[in-house]
């Protein structure tokens, strides 16, 4: 070993000096395998080089564990794989970084705690159950490397004198599905119990006659084999909980415990009927009592016999202030008699009268097991809700049953009768009718019987004959909403108590076990509840002390033949799950990429053994890609690939027999990276990528052409110089390196003139994946500023210029007459197309004319002559590319609304011409056709979809013929998009921008002389057919348009008048989205900056809007039909017009479109709110000064029997409906006009219209949307009837406003009297009725879910159930 002097000049080995100056890594680790370490840290100050097998040995040397038995994960990290144990990887590349904290989580390894290091031998303990092993310190030793005990764990919800872990207690947990703690207790304490574990264990399970998944006595025997044999901490209790026919939902619904426990018996004893257990539940848990009553007078008694598996016991009596303070004094209550006096006499068959009696409870039978509920959940009749009495109810450990024995007085009954009353007591107690010769041959072995013997005798009895032992408290810690449930149970083989909290096991003390008393320190007050602790006693389990009769657990090698084979069948299980895990764990899933020739870019996921070399991890890739017959398996190769830059990271030249886990960084949960299978050509070689290296896409941009070719792919080295890598484009694409120009794309609109020389491409922004342009022409655009260059504009436009398509109005013949074709700006030539039929130019021709015509005026608006060209199908960016000299902008926003959608339906979906830019897109519009009966249909009860409110698009008004206008986030500005591009090459100049005024409605295309706003500005436009057919241009034209996005809506308008063949003010864009609803863009000042490539557009003719107006929807509200709602036209109401003349312009339309002949002053408009009516619009408000109007606005037109009652705003407009309960109907929807807000006037109206008394009206608010209807066997006592207020605008009511409904009642009627049948009839009437009107059925909270166990597997579901 060389030797190197250290500072104080003695000599040390070379790599201990070494790893003294290397990097260290700071280890954090948190015990998580027992609740006593869960809050210790262990701290490690590792070098870097530090193998994962090193890190491992020093953790177990520091925990005091043995090596192996324990795995670490990373703390951080989710579903993490361990990190291996016997790697020979350094920290460094296991992801470990140096100077920074790296938590980690010591966990148990395959379920198993670790195995602690004995201070004798130094080996693992697993004495079990040994008290010698019960003082040792469980955990991280001290700092120092002594082992030292500490103080008690205390939590809020635990505090344990030892927590000791599985291997110490012996016992196994349970693992909490979700909310199934309340059976995880139940199931404890059953297997804790010797009786019932040993008679499970004696049932053997016959596989002919039922299947083992659904048999309940098979599932749980197999899972007590487990909790006894397992060794695993903690165990699953799925297949229970599906023999008890439950699915997965189950788990998320908590339950009582005791009603679990009674269910659960009585189908333990379906399920064993004919079998030697069939009488086992009745045997250890069934007791039986006496329900007497005596008369005072003569002695006569009357009885039956009640059967009972547990004994309920009352917390705090109802009404009273204090609560029982001990078991002892419930069970008195329980037991003690009441007197029967007073009106509640009770009558005597003796005496033939009615007589003061006694009525009270006598045990007969005490069970072996004796089960006490402690009934700490009541009703609170104040707050009308469940709660939890948490007052402090001592038990003792020891219970004597012989005070409660002979409670009655000694006088004897001289007569006793059976009664068959049939009625059980009130909670546990089954009704068991019995003849009076109860004798001895009905008690069971397991039992006492006391009733056949005289009080005597029974008193000559030893005490310990009724005595009974605690050895089972189930706990509830929280509210009567909802908690936790989990169980202290003593075990009967060492007489120590445990506590058995899901999969938590640990050893518990005395004063544990008080804690669970309930209630404070303080007084037993009322109140005292409400302030104790929420963690208490919930059922007690008393076993009777026999020593005769009581019985130890089997042990393993006296279990029954049927039971060995089980524990050796679960053993080989256990096995082989720990098999799988193994290979689990050492099992690499990482993400698969493969440019498949024939399916793209495809996907999947590898799963490949860390041991499998990249030569065979390379074939298993060609398979899962189905690459055979396409490519041979030589041409193939995995990459590293960074999906996301789409990046290569490097490849593995020479590494075709590593292992994958080593070329991976070892099995991980996730990868920060992926694979690519690459392909070439058989006569291609693979390019070795080397780390480090970047991608760079090169695109070269010719200036004479003005073209951009696709992309070459090169790489570099961010340590690269400009120069160096100009040499290295060059060498690419052969350009010349002298005169390049690369210009770099670091973001969107972010272009970076590479010009320093000597400065890195690191220095320069370059990332993993990059984009560049490099030109080397030698023009003398290389000496003028770059922001002015041509260079710059063409990038500019390159990056702003989107493709659209824009489907055209379909032309009939006569459909252009009186319309006129604006003259392009700049075109002296061409003037007004005439209005005459046989005059007038087809759109073929115009399209055929114009786009040579537009050609030569945007070469004469350039200034300068430049020529088209086609976009390139290799890549998504529109390559041809024109300089514009201004461009226009504006803030404003965009609206949209909802219309006839039948013309895109009639496009056939073609795909792209051969030629031109259009090449590379298929099946613009996929529509179907519909008839105009369904358009009309759309345009009335058409949605706004998810997608669509959630589009990017900028300050979109979403308008719904069903809701109101939806106000999106306004969008970005385009000139702040666009400002790093220009602030240099607008330096100095005076930039045009778009002012035109706008206001709440929408932006004109006319200034105040109604004259068109012409744009000053010039930005990017092409358009051309879009067809592969001509015969599809007969009935359908659409266009292909190449345009800059910053251009507003009006110029974009202007562009496409040639194409449209009528001037922009005579036709409407609609904007298309994913699920061809289309909605109207109205603001003309707004650019198209929230549009993308391959947007789709609608151009529709007619009049668009001029400044001040406000296209309307307006729908019919007829209050009495079953379809309340119903949409009749689009209109156009105008700023400063009244309401009276808005209904005089909109009576000739409803007239002429859907054949309505009204009157004005038989109609009135009001307001729309969803489904609701509201405030009536009367005749002289004015829109904008009375009445706020929007854009895509929407009106109720009502149809009035009697001329307008409505004079004034300060009257109200009610819609009143009669609730008749003696005929369960009701009426129809009377408007009432109240001239204020008093109760009294409602009630007075009510009176007028109904002639039902003043004095008998009752009246309630409907509640939901407009109709408001309720089923009319909720409505009598759902609703809120007569509120004790004076004025109709105060809570409840708040009816402010027109349009509030209003049911009332006459208070003289009863309710109908319905039978059974007829209510079920009526239910589903009522049912099909809402459900066609969309409203809910009932307004009842969620119910809780019964508890049911199966037998048959499972819940039969109703064929008629949703």
């Amino acid at each position: 070993m060389e030797m190197v002097p250290s500072d104080e000049n003695q000599f040390v080995p070379k790599e201990i000096q070494n790893a003294a100056e290397e990097p260290r890594v700071l280890c954090i680790i948190q015990d998580t395998t027992s609740a006593k370490t869960v809050n210790e840290r262990l701290t490690l100050n590792l070098p870097a080089s530090t193998t994962l097998s090193k890190l491992h040995e020093d953790v177990a040397h520091k925990a005091g564990y043995v090596n192996d038995t324990f795995d670490l994960t990373w703390a951080n990290i989710t579903d993490m794989a361990p990190l291996e144990h016997n790697s020979e990887m350094s920290l460094s590349d296991s992801g470990f970084e140096p100077g920074k904290k790296n938590f980690l989580q010591l966990t148990d390894k395959d379920g198993e705690q670790p195995r602690v290091v004995s201070e004798e031998s130094g080996t693992a303990d697993s004495s079990g159950l040994d008290d010698s092993s019960q003082e040792r310190f469980i955990g991280p030793l001290q700092r120092d490397g002594s082992a030292c005990g500490s103080g008690d764990y205390s939590s809020p919800s635990y505090s344990y004198s030892s927590i000791l872990s599985k291997s110490d207690t012996g016992y196994v947990g349970l693992v909490n599905q979700a909310m199934t703690c309340y059976l995880n207790s139940l199931l404890q304490t059953l297997y804790m119990t010797p009786e019932f574990r040993n008679a499970l264990y004696n049932w053997e399970f016959e596989e002919s006659e039922e299947d083992p998944v659904t048999s309940i006595p098979y599932q749980l025997q197999r899972l007590f084999v487990l909790l006894q044999t397992s060794k695993k901490r903690a165990i699953e209790t799925t297949d229970v909980t599906r023999s008890f026919g439950w699915d997965s939902s189950e788990a998320w619904q908590q339950h009582d415990v005791q009603e679990l426990c009674r269910v659960m018996f009585d189908a333990l004893e379906q399920k064993w009927k004919q079998t030697e257990q069939a009488d086992l539940i009745n045997q250890l848990y069934q007791g039986k009592l006496k329900d007497y009553v005596r008369c005072l007078e003569c002695g006569y008694e009357s009885w039956r016999i009640d059967t009972y598996l547990d004994i309920p016991l009352v917390i705090r009596p109802f009404g009273a202030s204090q609560a029982y303070g001990s078991v002892e004094e419930a069970l008195q209550a329980f037991i003690q008699p009441e007197t029967l006096d007073g009106p509640n006499q009770y009558f005597c068959e003796r005496c033939k009268k009615k007589c003061d009696a006694r009525k009270g409870l006598r045990f007969l039978h005490l069970p072996y097991l004796l089960t006490l509920q402690l009934k700490r959940f009541d009703f609170d009749y104040t707050t009308m809700h469940r709660i939890k009495l948490n007052d402090r109810m001592v038990f003792p450990e020891e219970l004597d049953m012989s005070p409660f024995i002979d409670v009655e007085d000694e006088k004897s009954p001289q007569t006793e009768s059976c009664t068959d009353s049939g009625a059980e007591n009130e909670g546990s107690c089954h009704s068991d009718q019995m003849s009076n010769d109860f004798s001895t041959d009905d008690c069971v072995d397991e039992g006492i019987c006391l009733d056949s013997t005289s009080s005597t005798e029974r008193a000559l009895k030893p005490k310990s004959l009724l005595t009974f032992e605690l050895f089972s408290v189930m706990v509830h810690s929280g509210s009567a909403a909802g908690g936790h449930y989990y169980a202290y149970i003593k075990s009967f083989s060492d007489g120590q108590w445990y506590s058995f909290n899901d999969q938590h096991v640990s050893k518990i003390t005395q004063d544990d076990i008080r804690k669970t008393y309930g209630g404070s320190s303080g007084s037993r007050g009322y109140y005292s509840s409400a302030f104790a602790s929420s963690t208490n006693a919930y059922m007690l389990i008393y076993r009777l002390k026999d020593l005769s009769r009581n019985t130890k657990f089997l042990a393993v090698e006296d279990f029954p033949e049927h039971i060995k084979s089980l524990v050796q069948k679960e053993k080989e299980s256990e096995e082989q799950e720990k098999r799988q895990r193994e290979i689990e764990r050492n099992t690499c899933k990482i993400k698969l990429f493969c440019m498949h020739p024939v399916k793209m870019m495809v996907e999947s996921k590898l799963e490949v053994h860390k041991d499998r070399t990249l030569r065979e991890a390379t074939e298993m890739a060609y398979k899962l890609m189905e690459l055979e017959g396409a490519v041979s398996l030589d041409c193939c190769r995995l990459v590293k690939y960074d999906e996301f830059h789409e990046y290569l990271e490097r490849s593995y030249e020479g590494e075709e027999d590593t292992p994958m886990g080593l070329l991976l960084g070892g099995v991980k949960s996730s990868y920060m990276f992926d694979l690519l299978l690459e392909t070439r050509r058989p006569e291609q070689v693979f390019q070795p990528y080397k780390p480090g290296e970047v991608m760079v896409k090169v695109f070269i941009v010719d200036l004479k052409t003005e073209t951009i070719t696709p992309p070459v792919s090169v790489r570099a080295y961010l340590n690269q110089t400009v120069t160096e890598f100009k040499q290295l484009i060059a060498q690419a694409t052969g350009l010349s390196a002298e005169t390049m120009r690369v210009v770099l794309e670091r973001c969107y609109n972010d272009l970076r003139l590479l010009y320093v020389p000597n400065k890195t491409l690191k220095a320069e922004g370059f990332f993993r994946s990059n984009k560049v342009f490099v030109e080397s022409s030698e023009l003398a655009d290389h000496q003028v500023v770059f922001t002015d260059s041509l260079l710059w504009k063409l990038l500019d436009r390159h990056g702003n210029t989107i493709r659209l398509f824009v489907l055209l109005p379909e032309q009939s013949p006569g459909a252009l007459t009186n319309r006129t074709v604006c003259q392009k700006a700049g075109e002296d030539t061409d003037g007004p197309l005439e209005g005459s039929k046989g005059n007038r130019k087809s759109v073929e021709a115009i399209l055929e004319e114009s786009t040579e015509k537009l050609k030569n005026l945007s070469l004469q608006q350039q200034g300068s002559s430049t020529s088209d060209s086609q976009k390139s199908p290799d890549t998504s960016d529109f390559e041809h590319i024109e300089s514009p000299t201004q461009e226009a902008h504006s803030n404003s926003s965009l609206c949209v609304a909802a219309d006839n959608r039948g013309l895109e339906n009639r496009i056939r979906a073609t795909p792209g011409s051969s030629g031109g830019a259009s090449s590379d897109t298929e099946n613009p519009f996929v529509c179907e056709e519909r008839s105009d009966s369904e358009v009309n249909n759309d345009r009335s009860t058409s949605s706004v979809d998810s997608d669509i409110l959630s589009s990017s698009h900028s300050s979109d008004t979403l308008c719904n013929a069903d809701s109101g206008p939806i106000q999106l986030a306004n969008g970005l500005d385009s000139h702040s998009i666009t400002s790093s591009r220009r602030s240099k090459a607008h330096e100095g100049k005076k930039e045009t921008w778009d002012t035109a005024e706008e206001d709440s409605g929408t932006d004109s295309e006319y200034d105040d002389n109604g004259k068109s706003k012409a744009e000053a500005q010039y930005l990017y436009f092409r358009a051309e057919p879009f067809s592969q057919d001509e015969a599809s241009w007969e009935t359908q034209k659409c266009l292909v348009v190449h345009v800059d996005k910053r251009i507003t809506l009006a110029a974009f308008k202007q562009k496409l008048e040639p194409y449209v063949g009528v001037v922009s003010s005579q036709f409407k864009v609609f904007r298309v989205y994913a699920n061809n609803q289309e909605f109207e863009s109205v603001r003309l000042n707004e650019t198209l900056s929230s549009f993308s490539d391959d947007n789709k557009i609608t151009i529709r003719l007619g009049r668009a809007l001029k400044k001040g107006e406000y296209r309307v929807k307006v729908y019919q509200l007829m209050v009495n039909e079953p379809e309340p709602c119903k949409f009749l036209v689009d209109t156009v109401f105008a700023k400063g017009m009244t309401v009276r003349q808005s209904k005089e312009e909109l009576l000739p339309q409803l007239k002429e479109q859907c054949k309505l002949d009204l009157s004005v002053d038989r109609v009135r408009l009001r307001k729309k709110t969803w489904k609701n009516p509201g405030t009536v619009f009367l005749d002289y408000h004015i829109y904008e000064e009375d009445i706020s109007i929007s854009s895509n606005w929407e009106v109720f037109l009502e149809v009035l029997n009697d001329p307008e009652k409505m004079k004034s705003m300060s009257q109200l407009a009610v819609l009143t409906r009669r609730w008749s309960p003696a005929t369960m109907k009701l009426g129809p929807f009377q408007e009432v006009i109240l001239e204020s807000s008093s109760v009294d006037e409602l009630k007075e109206k009510l009176s007028e219209v109904s002639e039902v008394p003043l004095e008998n009206v009752e009246f309630a608010k409907g509640r939901g949307t407009f109709p408001c209807d309720i089923s009319v066997l909720e409505i009598h006592q759902d609703l809120d009837w007569n509120p004790k207020v004076s004025t109709l605008n105060v809570w409840p009511l708040y009816i402010c406003d027109d349009g509030a409904v209003v049911f009332y009642r006459d208070s003289r009627e009863e309710p109908l009297e319905l039978s059974e049948d007829e209510r079920n009839e009526l239910m589903k009437k009522e049912s099909s009725r809402l459900l066609k009107t969309g409203h809910r059925v009932s307004y009842s909270p969620r119910k809780e879910k019964a508890l049911k166990i199966y037998l048959d597997g499972g819940p039969v579901r109703d064929p008629g159930q949703d």
